[in-house]
């Protein structure tokens, strides 16, 4: 079986909603919808949060996620491309934990309406 990592990047600054990752929408906060779907499925292997926002690591640990690194602010701008956000990912995981997954998913954290599939659905 393929090892599949999910990441979920989430950045502390947000021009047009503050702290927008971290605001309650239908009573949980908008990044533990993404959290529950990755953990939900069957083919996550793993979860990370990245953020550069300690208070956005505690709440992603709180419904399961791991936030093994804090990104550096050079990574959290608000013109920062995801591209150069997963390469440091990547590239953390595999120097600190020897991990090396087959395939990446990234989950928005600004995407809360999704639905998980099982493999005898797809």
């Amino acid at each position: 079986m393929s090892e599949v990592l999910a990441v979920i990047p989430a950045r502390g600054g947000s021009k047009s909603i503050p702290r927008k990752n971290i605001r309650s929408f239908g009573g949980f906060p908008l990044i533990a919808y993404s959290i529950c779907a990755g953990l939900a499925s069957e083919f996550v292997s793993r979860l990370i949060v990245t953020t550069d926002d300690e208070e956005i690591a505690a709440i992603s640990r709180d419904y399961g996620a791991e936030t093994p690194f804090i990104r550096p602010a050079s990574l959290a701008e608000d013109n920062t491309p995801d591209l150069p956000v997963f390469i440091h990912a990547l590239k953390w995981l595999e120097e600190s934990d020897d991990y090396r997954p087959d395939i990446v998913v990234q989950l928005r954290p600004t995407s809360p309406l999704r639905r998980v599939r099982s493999e005898e659905h797809t």
